[in-house]
């Protein structure tokens, strides 16, 4: 009996084929984030920022991204355990109220920033727009005086790189060593893979409008003497051992810059076409043509195409008109596709992408859904990363200063992260039916699954201003009906 061969099973006549036309040159190596993308960060950095500032669609994407996310920006709730603390909840919603009313006054006015430039909120929207664009940002903690010591410096992604190991020729590679320590694209690691420290240069290397004359570096801990952080690094990490993370775009960088290139050559075409101009040849004649169109002889190099414009040659120059079959029947399909393509790799559906709602309702509201959903994660990690750090040392140097009282703050921890729990928040997208949503809240409160309070955070209200409010408005039209009656 013949012994039949058989060949290895599962992926190896599919994906993992070596014999199939289309797989057999297919060859792609994937090795850690420090060799896939660390060693290519600056250019995709690069490319990301030019596709943003020069690419309509790439900056509709961060702008969809940052106003999904952000809105107005992300306000304070603090959410004290005051089971945990034992404290009532009329005792817990009053110094919520009073700590809220305490740090918005911080964190709307400029004195919040370092640069004494932006409030807290935009501070979010810079630092936001600035982690999509390079992948990550940074924000140290800075002391000055002040009603708060507590002052926030953005850093640019660009800037924190590794030092120069001599000379001012090149920046140094992607990886270097420092005693047991590595420094990975400005990011300090020891032996473990802990981040201890980052580098951060005074300007950007190689850039020609800085008036900067040396190129330095400072290394800044991460973690101060007593614990406490000094650097912020707001990144969305997709891989385990990311140290640095990429840009938004990066998945749609080459389809982006494809489709601007497309799009502008489309736009070429059609003003070209709606251009009508009529060339003179003057022929081998007695008669010079300049005595029939009273008109000086143009230079060949200002010939050029344009609205209505008549032009004479001279003797022996023809020209030659080439008519283009290009319908651009097809143009709008194909675009679209491909926008499909971009919102579904970084996150938002093609209707929120470029604001485009023509479909049915269902399908208008399933799109802003599925956006949404990338939102809330992006809105997560950044709150994270961000909102409740600066939070909690604000609220540190509020109760150390005697402004906001938290018994047993600094004595057990267990009680400070009670004391520390807070929410941020910001209004949803707007209705698409105002109605329907305002009879879905209905629902969600008289079934017990959510509050007042919740619902009119996501509108932008504030409930206790509402309810003030509506107190107010209710007192004085009975004063009007006792006036009537009277």
């Amino acid at each position: 009996m013949k012994k039949r061969k058989y060949k290895n099973s599962g992926y190896s006549e599919g994906s993992a084929s070596t014999t199939r036309p289309t797989l057999k040159t297919y060859y792609p190596q994937h090795f850690s984030s420090k060799s896939d993308l660390d060693a290519n960060l600056n250019l995709l950095q690069n490319r990301s920022a030019d596709l943003i500032m020069n690419s309509p669609l790439g900056a509709a994407a961060i702008n969809a991204m940052t106003t999904g996310v952000l809105s107005t920006g992300l306000q304070l709730f603090p959410t004290p355990n005051f089971k945990q603390l034992g404290l009532t909840a009329e005792a817990a919603r009053s110094w919520s109220r009073r700590v809220k009313l305490e740090f918005e006054s911080w964190a709307n006015s400029t004195d919040c920033s370092f640069e004494n430039r932006n409030n807290f909120f935009e501070l979010q929207r810079l630092i936001f727009q600035s982690y999509l664009t390079d992948g990550d940002s940074f924000c140290l903690f800075r002391r000055r005086a002040g009603n708060y010591t507590l002052k926030l410096q953005a850093i640019e992604a660009k800037r924190v790189s590794n030092p120069l190991t001599s000379g001012n020729a090149a920046i140094s590679n992607v990886e270097m060593l420092k005693g047991s320590h590595r420094i990975i694209n400005g990011v300090e690691v020891d032996a473990s893979g802990r981040q201890v420290a980052i580098h951060i240069s005074n300007k950007i290397w190689n850039e020609p409008t800085s008036l900067t004359p040396e190129l330095k570096w400072q290394r800044v801990k991460i973690l101060g003497e007593h614990g406490n952080r000094n650097v912020l690094h707001i990144c969305y990490d997709t891989r385990p051992d990311m140290f640095r993370g990429a840009p938004l775009l990066s998945p749609v960088i080459e389809s982006l810059k494809q489709i601007a290139r497309y799009s502008e050559a489309e736009l070429t075409s059609s003003i070209v076409k709606s251009f009508f101009s009529l060339f003179f040849v003057q022929p081998n004649a007695n008669f010079d043509l300049n005595q029939i169109l009273p008109q000086e002889e143009l230079d060949v190099r200002e010939y050029k195409l344009g609205a209505g414009t008549i032009s004479s040659l001279p003797r022996g120059v023809d020209v030659r008109s080439i008519e283009s079959n290009n319908s651009q029947s097809t143009f709008d399909a194909f675009l679209t596709h491909f926008i499909k393509q971009v919102g579904a790799a970084i996150g938002i559906p093609f209707e929120v992408l470029l604001k485009n709602y023509q479909s049915s309702y269902s399908a208008s509201r399933a799109a802003l859904i599925e956006a949404e959903k990338t939102f809330i994660q992006r809105r997560k990690s950044f709150v994270n990363d961000f909102c409740v750090p600066v939070y909690e040392m604000w609220l540190t140097e509020a109760v150390a200063s005697g402004k906001i009282q938290a018994p047993g703050f600094f004595d057990d921890e267990l009680k400070k992260y009670c004391w520390s729990q807070a929410d941020f928040r910001t209004e949803v997208s707007p209705a698409i039916d105002p109605v329907k949503d305002a009879n879905a809240a209905r629902l969600r409160i008289e079934m017990g699954i959510s509050t007042r309070e919740i619902e009119a955070i996501k509108i932008g209200n504030n409930f206790d201003e509402v309810a003030e409010q509506l107190k107010y408005e209710k007192e004085m039209m009975q004063q009007e009906i006792d006036a009537v009656e009277i």
